[in-house]
């Protein structure tokens, strides 16, 4: 059974980001094909909210040979997305600027596909955040409807 999506996102413009792509990339280092977040929308951390989108075009890497004639996006890569939201997180929220990476990820469901033209609304919540390693709750959402749920654990590498 699939759980509740994290925040409402009808409160939510997701048409107007709040953190556009330069500074993104100035606390990611993904460039290139790794570069799996388009803007960012919702940042609390007293709530230990952050929503960000990943708008899907018809010239990512993977489209071609990711079912020819149906392209869709990998699940590995919906989950990428949803770490680089989580590595914006982490590193805004204790200033920390050591890389993290993937420590790992539990109870991951997919739901639903995410195809070119899309736009990947990626919703992490905070569980747990601490010097080393930081857990949350991770969801990605297509038209109002959850695509993928899952735990992504990282770690300072």
């Amino acid at each position: 059974m699939p759980q509740d999506i994290l925040t409402d996102l009808s409160t939510l413009d997701l048409n107007k980001s709040i953190v556009d792509i330069e500074t993104i990339r100035a606390i990611i280092p993904h460039r290139y094909e790794m570069e799996q977040l388009s803007g960012i929308v919702k940042f609390d951390p007293e709530q230990g909210i952050i929503v960000g989108y990943k708008d899907v075009s018809s010239n990512e890497f993977w489209v071609r040979g990711h079912i020819p004639g149906r392209p869709l996006m990998p699940g590995v890569l919906m989950l990428e997305a949803a770490a680089q939201l989580c590595t914006y997180y982490y590193k805004k929220t204790t200033q920390d600027d050591r890389f993290l990476g993937f420590g790992g990820i539990d109870k991951v469901k997919f739901r639903g596909k995410v195809v070119p033209g899309d736009r990947l609304i990626l919703i992490a919540k905070n569980r747990e955040l601490r010097a080393r390693r930081a857990i949350f709750d991770t969801q990605g959402v297509v038209d109002g409807k959850l695509v993928f749920e899952g735990v992504i654990i990282g770690m300072v590498v």
